[in-house]
């Protein structure tokens, strides 16, 4: 359902009475002192912190290795096919027709070396058989008929039809991909077949998540000022299928006990990436920038200019070449998603040396109301020819992106009709980790 003129109306006077006391020119992040950074310079400096670090790498078998990244080139062991072979179920025939059938049975796939053909003799063959010394050529079934004990072409017969000739595909030592190439389920085919039993890869990052708060039921329904915890469910499987191995899922209180655990978590984890939910503003519980200043990370994004979740954040929590970071996102879920999108994903893709995401614009249907000075990220179903906003986007709600296929970029000041908006894609609409 596409938003009507009094949803884009009260919206945009909330936006509007939300900026009355700021300065026109910045948008604040969780002090109010700075300026919030842009939202395309967000995304580059959330790539650009995953960037030239040492990077893990291990050797795993096939079955393991999908979803990670190849550390070094693939090259084929031998040649594909190692065999000169049969394309297709059929005859092979040596010399001009007709043919003598040899007596006895055909040559099947997997089968011993056969015996050479005789000029003028046919022998039955199954698709992928080896192709018997002085073959000149397959007939496929349907092309073929046996008359007695001689065979027959329905149409006339090229040297070499329907024979794969041994190293057509690559010969042996060939590079097949390049190191940094992502392993999909067809890598796994091709590695398989190219002789390989294990791969050397960069495994998924580790990420650990912290969801923040004391309001947070974890069942039941709402009640009593108390709402339930739709972070904890929805974080670990988006991140999942972003690439990365999700480690630990907790819950940390607003009281000085949760502090100190949020303390701990940026000091001692052992994952690559901390995210944390909530606590990122400048409230007299919001633990996030304390913490980070007492563990001496770095912040490299302190807000940013989008709505929603302007108060998320990016810090470095090592040294640079170690990649430890964490992603602070705000509490509200549409605006986490958007700051799983914003910084999270950018980060996941350059700590497993993957590749950013290939950018694409859509026409939008209908005009799309923006922020007076900060990017939009609406939620928007795509059709053949369209993105069509959905209501339901407030930074609380997720009823709008549960329906979505993606969030459409709307620069400030909004979108008329039929422009052309970026998308970004919804990590299960475009194929998860394998894109």
């Amino acid at each position: 359902m596409t938003p009507t003129d009094a949803d884009h109306a009260l919206q945009a006077l909330d936006e509007a009475l939300a900026l009355v006391s700021r300065d026109p020119r910045a948008s604040e992040g969780s002090g109010g002192d700075h300026r919030a950074t842009g939202w395309p310079q967000a995304r580059e400096a959330a790539a650009r912190a995953g960037s030239g670090i040492r990077p893990r790498t291990h050797r795993v078998p096939l079955a393991e290795a999908l979803g990670e990244v190849l550390v070094q080139s693939l090259e084929a062991l031998t040649d594909l096919p190692s065999f000169d072979s049969s394309a297709m179920d059929g005859w092979a025939v040596a010399g001009p027709g007709p043919w003598t059938v040899r007596p006895g049975g055909g040559v099947l796939a997997g089968s011993e070396r056969p015996e050479p053909l005789a000029d003028g003799e046919a022998v039955r063959i199954a698709t992928g058989a080896r192709i018997p010394a002085e073959t000149t050529a397959v007939i496929r079934s349907e092309h073929s008929r046996e008359v007695g004990t001689q065979l027959h072409a329905d149409r006339a017969v090229l040297t070499g039809q329907d024979i794969r000739p041994r190293g057509q595909e690559c010969r042996s030592g060939d590079m097949l991909l390049p190191a940094g190439s992502l392993v999909t389920p067809a890598v796994l085919g091709l590695a398989a077949a190219a002789g390989y039993d294990e791969l050397i890869t960069r495994p998924r990052p580790r990420v650990e998540i912290l969801v923040l708060g004391d309001e947070l039921l974890t069942e039941g329904r709402p009640h009593d000022g108390l709402i339930r915890d739709a972070l904890s469910p929805m974080l670990g499987p988006w991140l999942d299928r972003l690439g990365a191995e999700v480690i630990a899922t907790r819950r940390l209180g607003d009281d000085p006990a949760g502090a100190k655990a949020l303390l701990a978590a940026v000091t001692d984890s052992d994952a690559d990436l901390v995210i944390t939910t909530g606590g990122t503003a400048s409230g007299p519980v919001d633990h996030v920038h304390p913490v980070l200043r007492e563990a001496g990370a770095e912040l490299l994004v302190d807000g940013v200019a989008v709505r929603p979740g302007h108060p998320m954040l990016l810090a470095r929590l090592g040294d640079r070449t170690d990649g430890r970071h964490l992603v602070g996102l705000p509490g509200n879920p549409l605006a986490a998603v958007s700051g799983l999108l914003t910084l999270a994903e950018p980060l996941l893709r350059a700590l497993a040396g993957r590749r950013q995401r290939p950018r694409y614009t859509v026409p939008v249907q209908g005009e799309v109301p923006g922020h007076p000075y900060d990017t939009r990220l609406v939620p928007v179903l795509l059709t053949d020819e369209h993105a069509v906003p959905l209501r339901y986007n407030g930074p609380a709600m997720l009823r709008g992106v549960a329906a979505a296929d993606g969030l459409a970029v709307v620069p400030p000041q909004g979108a008329r009709d039929g422009q052309d908006l970026e998308i970004l894609d919804l990590p299960w609409v475009s194929g998860g980790c394998f894109t």
